[in-house]
């Protein structure tokens, strides 16, 4: 099954390193592009450096009824999907 990853790490951060294929939506746009999310291939995982960010995005997501997960660090991530 395909899913979509989006990093919500700042854009410096992402060019740093990412996983392959992930898409950078910083966290503090995701209530802005609600919208587009809702129209993202789901299951989303999300990640970030620690999994903070990303655990804050995925509550805010999931209470617009998105299916996502919070993946924890993208490093995690990379290793594991």
């Amino acid at each position: 099954m395909k899913k979509t990853i989006i990093d919500v790490r700042t854009r410096a951060e992402f060019q740093g390193g990412h996983v392959a294929e992930s898409i950078n939506i910083p966290v503090q746009e995701i209530p802005g592009r609600l919208e587009e999310l809702k129209n993202i291939h789901q299951p989303i995982i999300l990640c970030c450096a620690s999994g903070q960010r990303s655990a804050q995005a995925a509550l805010f997501l999931r209470s617009h009824g998105i299916d996502c997960t919070n993946g924890g660090s993208w490093l995690d991530v990379n290793a594991n999907y």
